[in-house]
């Protein structure tokens, strides 16, 4: 029995080989037949980002009566051949194959976009807005505007008089934006990154959108628009926020200040992770909310402002709906004392107690009698993995492998769940991991990413 299932095994696998040499050939055929046919040249498209907005010209542009009789290909085939292309423009180029070629390559085209440069950003987003039958296809949409990217490519490009010219076309940067917005109507995932020099008070964009988010990455200034938005995301699970200031802003004109800007008590009822730069906003949000990823900044200098800061954070911590299982502040002036108070509020909480698995950034204590009462609070955490350990004070610095692996040996003697340490030295994060018993630095580990995904 084993040997036939196996010799019927190898003829599936020989089937499969052939059919998709068939399949390929008339595939090839017909591309073929298009570059060599084809009344008018072919589209250039140099790069991904500016494709999309292609590809209706590229479907407009087949001559009427141009179909050769091809045999209809199974979904999975159509897909496994479109994952095989190279670039967005072999992609956009397959759309005329057939419908069926056609279907696939605009969800692929069109599910996921990232744009950047403002030009072909406004372009994208006129064909969105002109074409719902495309702009329901987006599921995942990052829009970054930077002038100093969009400048790199010229250094002298502010001295000459064609800056002037490129106003217009920012002027109408985010109106398409908006435009789009409004038809992207399956859209789960949105990120907006906007340089620390551009304009945030933008988020007018948001307005009448329908879209139900699970990702949200926001830029933009905490304004009533931003709120109205936030109050509609009843799916929302990942929310990342620059901007918080929920008294409003003073306008310059009236000296009048705007309405209290709070989120309703029941908006964001499935919001599980939250990245914020002010921990003002975690104390808003997490009360009453299952957050269960949280990173934040305290906001305070004097020892005795942030103390009463960090009180309160953690009065509000304790009201989340579910228990903490990752916990990320970071602060403007580290010190090993106030760390001390830190890890002991963690450990006093049954919130960060229970399920904590991954804790950042404490100072790592230089002496050895202070850094075994550190691993003693540490081991009041009985299911932590990841701990984050500012060490930029000591003298000299670890900065060699076996420093870090010794480090983290001694660590894992007193916290034996411990399988990865996070070291931080001014900017620089180095990641030390458990494989198999035996330590070893990652060099390539997203650090960013690793208090999300535990």
């Amino acid at each position: 029995m084993e040997t036939r299932f196996r010799h019927l095994l190898t003829n599936a696998h020989i089937a499969v080989y052939f059919a998709s040499i068939f399949f390929g050939f008339i595939v090839s055929f017909r591309l073929t037949f298009l570059l060599t046919h084809s009344k008018g040249s072919i589209l250039s498209v140099k790069d991904w980002a500016s494709a999309p907005s292609q590809t209706t010209n590229l479907l407009q542009r087949q001559p009427p009566g141009d179909a050769l009789e091809y045999m209809e290909l199974t979904l999975e085939a159509y897909r496994n051949i479109v994952n095989y292309l190279g670039s967005r423009h072999d992609v956009a180029t397959l759309c005329r194959v057939s419908k069926g070629f056609q279907y696939v390559c605009e969800r692929a085209l069109y599910n996921t976009l990232y744009l950047r440069d403002i030009s072909r950003t406004i372009s994208i987003c006129n064909t969105l807005t002109g074409q719902p039958r495309l702009s329901v296809l987006v599921d995942a949409l990052t829009i970054y505007l930077s002038h100093d990217e969009d400048d790199s490519d010229n250094d002298n490009q502010h001295e000459h008089p064609e800056d002037i010219e490129m106003t217009p076309i920012i002027e109408a940067y985010w109106p398409a934006i908006s435009g789009a917005l409004k038809k992207t109507k399956r859209l789960r995932y949105l990120n907006i990154h906007i340089n620390k020099d551009t304009n945030k008070a933008v988020a007018w964009v948001l307005d009448d959108c329908t879209f139900r988010l699970r990702r949200f990455h926001c830029d933009l200034n905490w304004d009533f628009h931003l709120v109205a938005f936030l109050n509609t995301q009843v799916d929302l699970i990942d929310l990342y926020i620059l901007d918080y200031n929920e008294t409003g802003s003073v306008t310059p004109i009236n000296n009048v200040s705007s309405p209290s800007l709070v989120l309703d008590a029941n908006s964001l009822p499935n919001l599980a992770t939250l990245e914020c730069t002010f921990s003002e906003a975690a104390i808003a949000l997490v009360p009453g909310r299952p957050i269960t990823h949280l990173k934040t900044c305290f906001s305070r200098l004097d020892l005795f402002e942030k103390r009463e800061e960090m009180a309160l954070l953690f009065s509000k911590i304790k009201l989340s709906t579910q228990p903490f299982r990752s916990l990320d502040i970071a602060d403007s002036r580290y010190s090993e004392a106030f760390s001390m108070e830190l890890i002991s509020s963690v450990v006093r909480f049954r919130a960060t107690i229970s399920e904590l698995r991954y804790i950042g950034t404490l100072v790592l204590p230089v002496m050895g009698k202070e850094r075994l009462r550190f691993y003693g609070l540490l081991m009041g955490l009985p299911r932590v993995q990841c701990v984050e350990v500012e060490v930029s004070e000591w003298v000299p610095a670890p900065a060699s492998p076996s420093a870090f692996r010794a480090l983290s040996s001694e660590m894992r003697l007193y916290t034996p769940t411990v399988m990865r340490v996070i070291f931080v030295n001014e900017f620089d994060r180095t990641v030390v991991t458990a494989v198999n018993g035996v330590w070893r630095v990652e060099p390539d580990v997203n650090t960013d990413m690793l208090w999300r995904d535990i």
